[in-house]
């Protein structure tokens, strides 16, 4: 029985798919620890380690949240994928399952706003004090972005200047 069938038995409503040589499953949020949790304690991982976590905006979807293990012994990479809604991004805790995750997790919070119920130590982790907002989501407004004039408003050797064009992330009314 192959790793992508293990997985599935143990997480029946993950969605697993090898490509370009590494597993990938997409699986509930409900079902993050013990996808994960299976993945590390499949014999044919044997003791897989953990390599990094993170997330991506995906606007109106939500966040993605993204693990990736890699296993010494038999070189094998695994993706494990969730989402978790942009109204309530609220996602179990992996710092038991593997003791790595307890960084990232507190990096993803801090830069995406995503919570991770049972995590021992939420506290900011690269941001300065009194930060406010999350620099990673793709609705963050860049304040440089609107005090700034966006480059590419000239032509480069003072030709005909061009129409003003809005920086990436400002909102209609602050361009």
């Amino acid at each position: 029985m192959s790793l992508a069938d293990r997985l599935v038995a143990l997480v029946p409503a993950a969605r697993v798919s090898t490509e370009f040589g590494q597993l990938t499953a997409d699986v509930p949020a409900g079902s993050w620890v013990a996808a994960a949790t299976a993945y590390r304690d499949d014999p044919g991982t044997d003791l897989s380690c953990f390599d990094w976590l993170s997330a991506v905006d995906e606007l109106d979807d939500g966040f993605a949240v993204l693990l990736h293990c890699y296993s010494v012994t038999h070189r094998h990479r695994a993706l494990l994928r969730t989402r978790v809604p942009r109204s309530a991004p609220v996602l179990d805790s992996l710092h038991e399952v593997f003791a790595g995750a307890a960084w990232h997790e507190r990096e993803t919070h801090e830069m995406f706003g995503i919570a991770f119920a049972g995590h021992p130590d939420p506290a900011p982790l690269l941001l300065p004090d009194g930060f406010e907002g999350h620099p990673l989501r793709k609705d963050f407004v860049l304040a440089s972005r609107v005090a700034k004039e966006w480059p590419g408003a000239q032509e480069p050797g003072g030709a005909q200047p061009r129409r003003r064009a809005r920086p990436l992330g400002v909102p209609e009314d602050r361009a």
